[in-house]
């Protein structure tokens, strides 16, 4: 990755939130971005293609396309993920299995099919999107946890595999985030939520996609299998 390059990056779950945050960092940061989506219309000013990450099918389909119409990703943000919350007691394998399938196996099948092009090229970003609960976990999200969690081992797993070949692994761990979800919390819960966090507020969708940006970067090019917090301190020491 050189200062000069135009780097192409692929974002996966783009057409909002903090996906979308990250391909519009990344394109003002001068990258050709490439977005990711599964249903519905993909975001205006973006390549992109659809892709559904818990079909290896679909996975590879979608990476032959980016690398016939615009070359290999050299900067890979594996973002795409689900949510079912719910009490442990009343969780059935099926919301157990999805969540890990998505969230986890996912990026796995991401990053698996990613590395032969950054293989070539002998340079590459593989960056997780991780969160501060898999470090301290959360009542009524074990399988999410887990999936998070299980993003650290297997990215610091393709550091320790690919790091010679120029390619770095890393895990960006968000806290709570000003979302569409969060927004619908009633003023007496957000406000117990960010008494919770150091810092005392909520986090930016823009503020993850700053530092997305920055590990992409080459300045960023000596550092790999970290679990990089961006959780207003709530994470400390996990």
């Amino acid at each position: 990755m050189t200062e000069t390059s135009q780097s192409l990056a692929l974002v996966t779950g783009g057409s909002r939130g903090i996906g979308l945050a990250i391909a519009r960092s990344l394109q003002e940061a001068g990258h050709v971005v490439v977005v990711t989506y599964r249903t519905g219309q993909p975001p205006a000013g973006f390549h992109a293609v659809e892709m559904d990450v818990t079909s290896t099918e679909s996975v590879d389909a979608g990476f032959a396309k980016i690398e016939e119409l615009w070359g290999i990703p050299e900067i890979i943000i594996a973002n795409a993920g689900i949510t079912k919350d719910g009490l442990v007691m009343r969780m059935s394998d099926e919301d157990f299995e999805s969540v890990i399938n998505a969230n986890l196996t996912g990026s796995f099948r991401v990053a698996r099919r990613a590395t032969k092009g950054l293989l070539k090229l002998k340079r590459g970003r593989l960056i997780f999107i991780g969160s501060v609960v898999g470090g301290v976990g959360a009542g009524g999200q074990v399988n999410y946890s887990a999936s998070k969690a299980g993003l650290v081992g297997m990215a610091r797993s393709f550091a320790r595999e690919l790091g010679s070949r120029g390619i770095t692994a890393n895990v960006i761990a968000p806290g709570f985030v000003e979302t569409d979800m969060t927004a619908d919390l009633d003023e007496k819960r957000r406000g117990e939520i960010a008494k919770s966090v150091p810092l005392g507020r909520f986090c930016s969708a823009q503020e993850i996609a700053d530092v997305v940006t920055f590990v992409a970067s080459p300045q960023a090019g000596y550092i790999t299998g970290a679990i990089i917090p961006v959780d207003g301190g709530l994470g400390m020491g996990h």
